[in-house]
């Protein structure tokens, strides 16, 4: 049995694919997540949100098919 993870998507991204990849894991539309940021985003007064963003760019992993 294999354990669903989080990777950044290859084929659905703007950036990165960080909130592809979300959208991936999640089974929701990417294009709602993102717009969902953006709104988040500009709530907590862009700096926190864009951090965490940056962040994610780091800590979560491109998927490597073999």
């Amino acid at each position: 049995m294999s354990m669903k993870r989080l990777y950044k998507s290859k084929s659905n991204k703007v950036f990165s694919g960080v909130i592809g990849g979300v959208g991936e894991y999640f089974e929701i539309d990417p294009v709602l997540l993102r717009l969902f940021w953006l709104v988040i985003v500009i709530a907590t007064g862009i700096i926190p949100g864009v951090l965490v963003y940056l962040v994610s760019i780091f800590i979560v992993p491109l998927h490597n098919e073999k």
